[in-house]
């Protein structure tokens, strides 16, 4: 979103209070942001709000604010993305039929900029036939249609109406704004730990948080794919529209990537997957005993390795990762030509800045003829966009 110019359009509604909380993500984000508002909607939230907020001036008079001059024509023409949100059944019903009476819809009426509406409304409302013909019209002009949530609203009643969450308009908004070089495609991405049951309370596991491979899922879906994330147990909130599968064990995570593998495009193995799970399960809890305890561990399926071994039977382009602290290079390479990978992303985890709980990491990337390809220390979005990129490369040079 660095540099990108954003417009957040707010119409008279309840859900008002929550634009604020989507100007702070867009700016936090790196979006030029500014905002515009009905008369209504300021009677939900002062206009000195999202000034604050965004740190440019807020529109909401056509005559009445002397930097308005043209700037209903400009605004719309000059950005590069305008959000309605909340979007009332009355708003969606102007920009259905071509009405400007205020600044708002006239700037979206001469806007060259993509458009995003979210809806937010009664159910009743939102379901009347006249509004979903409104929102069907606007479809079939090119403009985005949110969905809304479903839940309690305003009104007390339970439905579908609610504003979507700030964070999913935010990410629908990078997507908007991202090319679409992998649209089309398929993508299967693994993340997190698997955490392998000693008794009821006790399990072993490692220390993945899961941000890399969610990173890899976000940013495939931002730039068109099809994705699905199979992931073990981690904190992190389920990606915004993609297939999601959560799973336990590493038994667990081989049957599903095998379910989900079927005419995938790409394979993305970024979990971490344990090596050993203890051979027998206690149904009930150890108790506390002698000083010291053995568990006898047996191996996990080697996931990635069976997916290499059988890619003749279920062609893709196939990538692992690998997390070493010391021989990092000459593992990975291992690895590379034993799994039968396309690709192999090779990290140091014993570094602070590029470790499993890190928001940044630093990487090589290593390839079958031996090229190793090395990057600075990148935010984990910017890292899973670079293996994008080197594997959109990869799928150009084989598969048409």
């Amino acid at each position: 979103m660095k540099g990108k110019k954003v417009i957040v359009g707010i119409s008279g509604g309840i859900a008002a209070y929550k634009a604020a909380e989507l100007v702070r993500l867009l700016v936090k984000a790196g979006a030029n942001t500014r905002v515009a508002m009905t008369l209504n909607a300021t009677r939900f939230v002062a206009p000195l709000t999202f000034e604050a907020l965004s740190g440019n001036g807020v529109v909401w008079d056509m005559f009445g604010q002397k930097e308005t001059y043209m700037a209903h024509i400009s605004w719309g023409q000059d950005a590069d993305l305008v959000i309605v949100a909340p979007a009332t059944a009355n708003f969606i019903a102007k920009m259905a039929h071509g009405i400007g009476d205020d600044f708002l819809s006239t700037m979206v009426l001469a806007a060259t900029a993509k458009i995003m509406v979210c809806p937010s409304m009664n159910s009743q409302m939102f379901m009347n036939r006249a509004v979903q013909d409104n929102l069907r019209l606007l479809e079939t002009r090119g403009i985005e249609v949110m969905a809304p949530g479903e839940g309690q609203l305003a009104c007390r009643t339970e439905g579908p109406g609610r504003l979507p969450e700030p964070g999913v308009i935010l990410e629908q908004a990078r997507t908007l704004l991202t090319r679409q070089d992998l649209a089309g495609l398929k993508v299967l991405v693994t993340a997190g730990p698997t955490a392998e049951p000693i008794d009821p309370v006790r399990y072993i596991t490692n220390r993945s948080t899961g941000k890399m491979g969610y990173a890899l899922a976000r940013a495939a879906r931002r730039r068109g794919a099809s994705v699905t994330l199979v992931s073990g147990p981690t904190c992190l909130e389920e990606p915004y529209g993609i297939t999601f599968c959560g799973v336990k064990t590493g038994e667990d995570m081989k049957r599903a990537v095998f379910e989900y593998r079927t005419d995938v495009d790409i394979i993305i193995k970024a979990a971490a997957v344990s090596d050993y799970r203890p051979r027998e399960f206690k149904s009930h809890k150890i108790k506390k005993g002698e000083d010291i305890l053995s568990l006898e561990l047996v191996k996990n399926p080697d996931i990635l390795a069976q997916l290499g071994a059988t890619k003749k039977d279920a062609p893709c382009i196939l990538v692992g990762f690998a997390a070493e602290t010391d021989a990092m290079l000459a593992n990975a390479k291992e690895k590379l030509v034993a799994k039968n990978l396309d690709m192999i992303v090779a990290n140091d985890v014993s570094r602070e800045d590029a470790g499993f709980d890190s928001d940044t990491n630093v990487i090589k990337i290593i390839y079958p003829d031996g090229h190793v390809e090395d990057s600075p220390l990148l935010t984990k979005d910017e890292v899973a966009d670079l293996v994008l990129d080197r594997i959109r490369s990869l799928i150009g040079q084989e598969r048409p």
